[in-house]
């Protein structure tokens, strides 16, 4: 049966809204399928607004795997803003997809992927546009699956009421398993409705139903257990982890947006998985093992790339992308490949260790050179030792004072406040930190125009981490110990205005950490939050912590827990988290103990890179059955060696 498009009632609206050309489509590289001919249909929704999501590897990726497939169509759908959203309900018009706007209630799945919490509201005002009852236990037969994926998807309980699905760890594989789940339950006439096609996502250990697990509360309001309530629903659900990254080379194609967006290039990730062992990095520890792309797959990306979007910078994506085994060779293969072009190339995500000039080199050969940024994280010595950044005050000034002396003038450093264990001198060393960086780097110019801006985010401990049981430092001594460092840096009339400040402010932290690690009750306040007007609360101009604060006293009133219950208290060894039951590969016992190891201050026991030192006993290999994939200066891609502990 054809499906509508809602242009015809959407674009009298658009001359009323801001940035109406989000909202048209038609980009180079954007796919519209046959509707008809396709036996399985999937929105891709990314919960934010266009310009932020449109750029998203996770969405262009799955975009570009699943309309590839035979009988298979995707489309995309992002956040619309407040002014359109008013106009909407006011005329009746659903949620659309950008490609087709085609109403999201008429796919099959509507895949939605949470690279953070802050995008919770956003869901339920899309499920609300499209017609689609908000809690799943409403939706009926017509209604299509609410599959949800990401970061944020490692803890999906306080979202856990809304969704129907969700899964973990990288999509490529799980997404086309989904795909055939989905085709065969709708050619054999969908044999027991909506519960028996979620039964048989569940049965595979890959797949978390929320509604089949029930939750069990101490009197205290600690969990008790989860338990499964069908039979074949198995007790813990696993995470996905794709090998070879090679025979994954996407996207080949990006969609190249109409309107702007906050990454205008063409991005390619040349490896996935981190294993420095930040405690603090939730990235870093549920995306393990690490898992390399080969320079020839990633040159052959990119000249593809390029060619398909016109894009003039390229950035080489990771966690760390500094840290790929072939870093060298692969920014000069890329460099004598577009030297005298306008193609630049951008390295975003580099460690201070990591870092060297030669490498700068060849990523600015073509002319441009960017501001560099790094991220010490922690502002003295014995902070970074109990995050495990070992990275030493000389490390960093000198790769900063090997960058001036190249020839840059603009560095920005990136830190937290609010770790555990910090004091207010912690954070004062920023600012002395920040003095000798421009004094190295005047000292080694000669000249006096050198900057340095230091930027400062709020620590919320995160799922899956050895920070999961820390408790979270509470906003108002994170806002005095943001203003007392303010105030040394306005201070020192030698350095201070050679350095910026910015900075975000306590609260929004705060909220972040009830949704990071809430658990089934929370969605009862994202929910009263979401009523009250609760949208783009990743957006500061959007954000109210009067908004959320009463939705938590209003929702959990009949509870013993509140705000502080969930964000500034520690917890112990065997309570139960709202994740447990989901696997990441991590053995429970060792983030504990890596935990109880980083509180020792300057004694802090330090975890080493098991790329390059021996297994320290993660268990993401054993468990998950991988292995880290490096490669060898020659070609070819041989595994590293592990001394892994069964």
């Amino acid at each position: 049966m054809s499906v509508e498009s809602v242009f015809p009632r959407l674009e009298p609206l658009l001359a009323r809204v801001g940035k109406p050309i989000q909202y048209v489509g038609g980009e180079l590289n954007s796919v519209v399928g046959d509707w008809e001919g396709a036996a399985v249909r999937w929105a891709l929704m990314y919960p934010d607004a266009y310009e932020v999501g449109v750029p998203n590897q996770g969405v262009q990726i799955l975009y570009e795997i699943l309309n590839e497939r035979e009988g298979v169509l995707a489309e995309r759908a992002y956040a619309v803003w407040p002014d359109l959203e008013a106009l909407m309900r006011e005329h009746g018009v659903p949620h659309f997809t950008v490609d087709a706007h085609r109403p999201l209630a008429a796919f099959d799945v509507l895949g939605v992927s949470f690279a953070s919490e802050m995008g919770y509201t956003n869901l339920l005002t899309a499920l609300d546009l499209a017609g689609i009852p908000v809690r799943s236990a409403d939706r009926g037969e017509e209604h299509p699956i609410v599959l949800a994926g990401g970061h944020a998807a490692f803890n999906p309980e306080p979202v856990a009421d809304f969704l129907d699905a969700v899964v973990l760890g990288d999509g490529e594989e799980i997404a086309l398993a989904i795909t055939e789940i989905v085709r065969e339950f709708k050619e054999e006439g969908e044999p027991g409705g909506r519960d028996a096609l979620l039964l048989r996502m569940a049965a595979t250990g890959g797949v978390y139903v929320p509604r089949f697990f029930d939750v069990a509360y101490h009197d205290d309001g600690r969990i008790a257990a989860y338990t499964p309530n069908r039979p074949g629903v198995p007790g813990t659900v696993h995470k996905h982890t794709v090998m070879d990254l090679d025979r994954w080379p996407y996207p080949r194609k990006p969609i190249v947006p109409t309107a702007e967006s906050v990454h205008e290039r063409y991005s390619v990730e040349i490896f996935r998985g981190c294993t420095r062992g930040c405690r603090f990095c939730q990235a870093g520890m549920i995306t393990r093992p690490v898992r390399e792309r080969s320079r020839q797959t990633i040159g052959a990306m990119v000249d593809e790339g390029v060619r398909a979007t016109g894009f003039q910078e390229v950035g080489l994506l990771s966690l760390s992308s500094a840290d790929h085994s072939q870093i060298g060779e692969i920014a000069k293969g890329l460099a004598d490949r577009y030297e005298g072009s306008n193609t630049g190339l951008s390295l975003p995500s580099t460690r201070v260790d990591a870092f060297n000039i030669d490498l700068a080199g060849e990523l600015t050969r073509n002319g441009r050179r960017s501001g560099l940024t790094f991220a010490p994280e922690g502002g003295s010595e014995r902070m970074r030792r109990v995050i495990n950044k070992m990275v030493t005050e000389q490390d960093l000034i000198r790769t900063v004072t090997a960058a001036y002396a190249a020839g840059w003038r603009q560095v920005k450093l990136y830190f937290m406040c609010g770790l555990p264990t910090e004091e207010d001198e912690d954070v004062l060393a920023i600012a002395d930190l920040a003095a000798e960086v421009i004094r190295t780097g005047r000292e080694v110019t000669g000249r006096k125009d050198v900057r340095c801006t230091v930027s400062i985010g709020g620590f919320v401990p995160k799922p899956q981490t050895p920070f999961q049981w820390a408790a979270q430092t509470p906003h108002e001594v994170v806002d005095a110990r943001l203003r007392k460092l303010r105030d040394r840096l306005r201070g020192d009339r030698r350095y201070g205005k050679a350095v910026g400040l910015r900075y975000h402010e306590g609260r929004p932290s705060i909220i972040e950490g009830l949704l990071s690690r809430g658990d089934r009750r929370v969605g009862r306040v994202v929910e009263e939050a979401w009523r009250a007007g609760g949208r783009f609360d990743g957006w500061s101009e959007h954000f109210s912590y009067g908004r959320w604060a009463q939705a938590a006293r209003t929702a959990l009133a009949d509870t013993p827990v509140d705000l502080d219950w969930y964000t500034t208290r520690e917890r112990d060894e065997d309570e139960v988290l709202p994740w447990d039951h989901l696997d990441a590969g991590l053995d429970r016992s060792w983030l504990w103990q890596d935990w109880r190891d980083s509180l020792h201050g300057e004694e802090s026991v330090e975890v080493d890179d098991c790329r390059w030192n021996p297994c320290y006993d993660c268990g993401v290999c054993p468990s998950m059955g991988t292995e880290i994939q490096t490669n060898a200066p020659a070609d070819g891609r041989p595994l590293l060696p592990l001394s892994v502990k069964e």
